[in-house]
């Protein structure tokens, strides 16, 4: 029986376990310029040295005026390498597969970014938004591929693209947010050309060993469009999914009574019935007993941990051995490792007993 501990072969990889850290954006630790700093390095540095067999290096942008705040990771330039390569190294250096996943906002870019919020479609509650030509379409697709040619000559082993959260990838998936009817909307496959075009512009350019994950929006705008976009996905070229919301909370799938995860796990453990690639799930999900019956249950194929490793870098470990964790609190009203990570009470209770 697989177990959270079960070493698990994904192309040419073995990741050494089922447990992943995800994306989780570091507000504040770079400057405009999009650089890697030294408090990225020592973030990530933690974090692999932890124990989780997969970190994805949060949402990077790759376009400077696509970017979700004004302060974010970019690969939108060659001059991104050399900092992406210090993470990607310390990644590979504690044993773990390395992903970048690369992002634009779309219609929610930040105003200080851009004066012009683009989407696939006009936002009539946003007045900055506006849709996209085709040729600015086009500019978007070469600039993931670009970004994702940039993460291959930076040491990581793959890249995520983030189709999740309300951002553009999700929006253009998403009938809720795209109401074009031309090449780019309309109908599924069409609402998912920017994105297929994308991931077989990165396989053409980073080859077949090269990583290609997708963090999906389930509620697309429902479970069931999330399940054929996923579907679509895998035969499109993805190499692994990662469920998680699809940026509205309208018509939020059911979940079974006898069900013990939310409504995001369950999108997820519902979408591994339909494909045949490996899927993450995602959200809410603390604890050793948790995680580990939703892989020895063949529910999912990995688990991403967050909140709980950023309380606990050592989270994987502890797990591991049998060792004492310091446990997530679970801030009110918001997490306060999101506001600073400086502020967040478990790190600093552990910092003080060190």
């Amino acid at each position: 029986m697989q177990s959270l501990f079960s070493v698990f072969d994904l192309k040419t990889l073995k990741i050494k376990n089922r447990i992943v850290f995800p994306p989780v954006v570091c507000f504040h630790y770079c400057g405009e310029d999009g650089l890697v700093t030294d408090r990225n390095l020592i973030h990530y540095q933690l974090v692999a040295e932890g124990g989780s067999g997969i970190v994805i290096i949060e949402a990077t942008a790759v376009k400077q005026d696509g970017r979700l705040a004004p302060l974010q990771l970019g690969i939108w330039s060659d001059a991104h390498i050399p900092g992406m390569q210090k993470i990607a190294s310390l990644v590979k250096k504690a044993g773990a597969v390395s992903l970048l996943q690369i992002h634009h906002a779309g219609l929610v870019t930040h105003e200080m970014v851009s004066g012009r919020a683009q989407g696939p479609s006009v936002d009539v509650n946003n007045p900055r938004s506006y849709q996209l030509s085709a040729s600015e379409i086009a500019d978007i697709r070469d600039a993931f591929i670009s970004g994702a040619t940039r993460a291959r000559k930076a040491g990581y082993d793959g890249i995520e693209l983030h189709g999740a959260h309300g951002y553009l990838l999700n929006q253009f998936a998403s009938s809720y947010f795209n109401k074009r009817d031309d090449e780019y909307g309309g109908s599924l496959a069409k609402n998912l050309k920017l994105a297929t075009d994308i991931i077989r512009g990165i396989r053409k350019a980073c080859g077949a060993d090269f990583i290609i994950g997708y963090r999906l929006g389930a509620n697309a705008p429902l479970l069931q469009d999330g399940i054929e976009i996923a579907k679509h996905l895998e035969n499109a070229g993805i190499d692994l999914l990662h469920v998680s919301h699809g940026g509205s909370l309208l018509n939020l799938p059911r979940t079974p009574k006898d069900f013990e995860f939310n409504w995001i796990v369950y999108s997820g453990t519902e979408i591994k019935k339909q494909v045949g690639i490996p899927v993450i799930v995602v959200n809410e999900i603390k604890t050793q007993g948790r995680a580990s019956r939703l892989i020895e249950h063949n529910q999912a194929d990995f688990v991403a941990i967050g909140r709980p490793q950023l309380a606990d870098p050592n989270w994987v470990n502890h797990v591991k051995n049998n060792e004492k964790i310091n446990p997530c609190l679970s801030c009110k009203p918001k997490c306060r490792w999101f506001e600073d990570s400086g502020l967040c009470p478990a790190r600093r209770a552990m910092s003080n007993e060190q």
